[in-house]
């Protein structure tokens, strides 16, 4: 049973913005904290950002930070990745996850135990 329902991928020019959506169809309140990761062809998914679902606190990975947004609107039950000043490096199938159990750190894939099916995001240089 799937989940989460990714959408907003696409081809945009390198400098534009896309904005990704993730909506989780389990009950509201489900999770812990909620995630975009990313894979990029011939590389090892990775994590972009993360948010903790009750303090709506944000990491980011170094490559994205300042550029990449994540929040999340709890009455929709959905989590966003405004991407901003896109890179030809961004290219990559970006992953939406979920988790419901603590952790201090929120970038490990392993502990993720819901995942959507990935959107494309490929930026053209």
């Amino acid at each position: 049973q799937v989940h989460l329902v990714e959408s907003g991928g696409g081809l945009v020019q390198a400098g534009g913005s896309l904005r990704l959506s993730c909506a989780d169809s389990r009950r509201t309140g489900s999770s812990y904290a909620m995630a975009w990761f990313r894979q990029a062809p011939g590389k090892e998914r990775e994590f972009v950002a993360a948010t903790r679902s009750n303090s709506g606190t944000t990491y980011y990975a170094d490559s994205v930070k300042g550029r990449f947004t994540i929040s999340r609107d709890n009455a929709k039950n959905t989590v966003y990745l405004q991407m901003n000043s896109l890179k030809p490096e961004d290219t990559a199938v970006y992953y939406c996850a979920s988790r419901t159990s603590y952790s201090s750190t929120l970038y490990r894939m392993e502990e993720y135990a819901y995942w959507g099916q990935g959107t494309q995001v490929t930026v053209a240089s």
